[in-house]
């Protein structure tokens, strides 16, 4: 039997399957191998009947919430909805050298916000809407205040006035809004930009006006629908809310966990932080470290979710006011700046199941980069590193192959004349392997061990936002997006055909088509990946045919050298 051509009908039949997995992701549809979590605790809902300060009941979930759980806030405002008169509020805009956005005076909320990156003449300019409210998608970030009837994300603000909206050449902007007194309570909420960063540093005053002692809570969440975002076709990349503790650490809660009521997170914490994650970029509320803080994740309307956490105050005496600090992360998945931000906040760049690994490969990627000062050929060069190293076990895989290519008629002939009796062809095919000094297994377990290395640099190459809007030459001016003109899937076709060839041919007429026809079936992929992903398979493929042919000719010399 031969086992190498059995290992490479599986790997091309897992390939298949879990092509169609990917595709069946990508249009909504349950994973087969990503079933839910078990859950250990399940989203926090309001109870029956009860509301929240400046909703309704109709804007609050209907589910019952879990016995002890904290009510959350209530549900976005949808106009016409018992909400207040949209005349009554308005959007600020506002500019600074990273963002430009809205903040609706009904809340106090960033409610637009948009991420302005100029090119530097190798790179176009880069532009995407993060947050937004518009009929068709919603995605915003908010605050307010529960415990009584106290000013929420639903009561109008007030701009406070002197503040400037765009940041010119200064370092910073603040831009600071004053709610109405509710429960004699009022609030000023303050907005302060820093020029380069993606950090909103958000400065709630929590004031008691009133004649009596208040202990309110300040909850700050993301609210977001499950519209998708771009990503490559034929890749799967994780959306939805996130919960980051030391006692859990990094958990991601898939949009259809929280559908079915299974949502897996820490529902308590003194440290972390919450967020929503998308390809290439996220959002992530980090209140002060060693603060109590309950969190919860649900569903909210029948597309809209949040995650959000909630933070007890002190008691405030009449005439006394409490500062609260938190920070406010929107921007790309750029690991080094999201170490330096929080703990663990690196981790919303997701490489899944292959962290372990490929954390190690973009450190090395990164800094082949800062020599080369090219994403493209740092790529290039970081494969043909890889091969380096795995050189050895590459050999001892192509010298197996071409002793199996040395000895494919005899295997043919013994097949043939045995094809009646299997018990007795496997008996003379393992005879003439132990002759012959071949290992079934040889052209194969090298390779195994290098595909978790190769997997895990294409999550790398998939997840990293720094190939968006990187050229590489000529006609790629964005490794992040499809070849414009296939050059690379072509070649990539070509060179997967050229590694068939080299390899033993099947005794089975129809294997031996099946061999063939696997480029182009796996090439009609490679039409839509990004283009850093193909360089990547094209140099890889390239340099194991040149591996390859290397070892078989000096095999060939060495035979002829023997006779």
């Amino acid at each position: 039997m031969d086992i190498k051509r059995t290992v490479l009908w599986v790997i091309f039949f897992m390939s298949a399957v879990m092509l169609f997995d990917n595709w069946q992701r990508d249009h909504g549809r349950q994973s087969m191998f990503f079933p839910s979590a078990v859950p250990t605790k399940t989203a926090a809902t309001a109870a029956p009947g009860t509301t929240t300060p400046g909703t309704h009941a109709s804007d609050l979930p209907a589910t019952a919430g879990a016995p002890g759980s904290p009510a959350a806030p209530g549900a976005a405002a949808v106009p016409g909805a018992n909400a207040p008169a949209a005349d009554a509020a308005q959007l600020v805009k506002f500019t600074t050298d990273v963002y430009s956005g809205d903040i609706d005076t009904r809340g106090g909320t960033l409610s637009k916000l948009s991420l302005v990156k100029e090119g530097d003449g190798k790179q176009p300019d880069l532009y995407i809407t993060l947050f937004d409210h518009t009929a068709t998608h919603t995605y915003l970030a908010r605050t307010g205040l529960l415990g009584g009837d106290f000013p929420n994300h639903n009561d109008v603000f007030t701009l406070v006035p002197g503040g400037q909206t765009s940041m010119g050449n200064g370092n910073t902007l603040s831009l600071a809004f004053e709610s109405p007194v509710k429960g004699g309570v009022k609030v000023i909420k303050t907005y302060t930009f820093t020029r380069g960063s993606y950090v909103i540093n958000v400065d709630t005053k929590v004031q008691n006006v009133g004649t009596t002692p208040v202990t309110p809570r300040l909850y700050m969440e993301l609210v977001r629908d499950s519209s998708p975002v771009e990503t490559p076709r034929f890749s799967h990349t994780f959306i939805g809310p996130a919960v980051y503790s030391d006692q859990h650490h990094f958990q991601k809660i898939d949009f259809s966990d929280i559908d079915k009521d299974k949502a897996t997170f820490t529902p308590s914490a003194d440290n972390g932080w919450i967020a929503m994650v998308q390809h290439y970029f996220a959002s992530a509320w980090i209140p002060q470290q060693g603060v109590k803080r309950d969190i919860y994740v649900q569903k909210i309307d029948p597309a809209l979710y949040r995650v959000g956490v909630q933070q007890p105050l002190q008691t405030i005496a009449p005439g006394q006011t409490i500062d609260v600090q938190a920070r406010l992360f929107a921007g790309p998945e750029e690991e080094r700046m999201l170490e330096g931000i929080a703990p663990g906040l690196e981790l919303v760049k997701d490489y899944g199941m292959v962290t372990i690994i490929a954390k190690p490969l973009f450190w090395l990627l990164e800094k082949i980069h800062s020599y080369v000062g090219n994403w493209g050929w740092a790529i290039i060069l970081l494969t043909l590193l890889i091969k380096a190293v795995f050189f050895p076990l590459s050999a001892a895989s192509y010298k197996s192959m071409a002793r199996m290519k040395t000895i494919t008629p005899r295997m043919t002939q013994i097949r043939e004349r045995y094809k009646g009796d299997p018990q007795k062809m496997n008996a003379e095919l393992m005879a003439l392997y132990k002759t012959e000094k071949v290992n079934p297994f040889g052209g194969c377990l090298p390779v195994v061990v290098q595909i978790p290395v190769f997997i895990s640099l294409y999550w790398v190459l998939l997840s990293s936002v720094e190939m968006r809007g990187a050229p590489w030459i000529g006609w790629i001016h964005d490794l992040s997006q499809a070849d414009p003109f296939f050059i690379l899937p072509v070649l990539m076709a070509v060179s997967m055909f050229l590694q068939t060839r080299l390899n033993p041919t099947p005794p089975d007429p129809v294997q031996a088509k099946m061999m063939m026809f696997m480029p182009l079936a796996f090439s009609v992929m490679f039409f839509f990946f990004p283009s850093g992903l193909v360089l990547y398979y094209v140099v890889n493929n390239v340099l194991s045919i040149a591996q390859q042919y290397y070892i078989t000719r000096m095999m060939g010399q060495k035979k002829v050298a023997k006779a």
